[in-house]
């Protein structure tokens, strides 16, 4: 959480999108509830699985990224079984750009 401001929540998830460790950028006021935070999981990894069908004719899915107009989410597989999904501002996003 320290290596860049523009974090905001990171999760470690298991293959079923229940969250193993969450963190939230310290002094800042969530975005999501808990609930929300764990529905928002199970919802990232269920997307994950439908897009790890295509792999065989489109090669192995290594990093999917979302935008949103506040925040842009990253979903990275550790392992087959294990995902970490980071949010991050979108305003680090867009300044990457100019």
């Amino acid at each position: 959480m320290n290596l860049d401001k523009s974090i905001r929540w990171v999760g470690i998830t298991d293959q079923n999108g229940i969250i193993i460790n969450e963190r939230d950028r310290e002094g800042l006021n969530p975005l999501l509830t808990i609930e929300e935070n764990h529905d928002f999981a199970v919802n990232t990894i269920t997307r994950h699985k439908t897009r790890v069908k295509f792999e065989p004719k489109m090669g192995e899915l290594t990093y999917t990224f979302r935008r949103y107009t506040s925040i842009a989410i990253l979903s990275l597989a550790i392992t087959f079984k294990i995902i970490c999904i980071i949010t991050v501002t979108t305003v680090k996003i867009l300044s990457m750009y100019h």
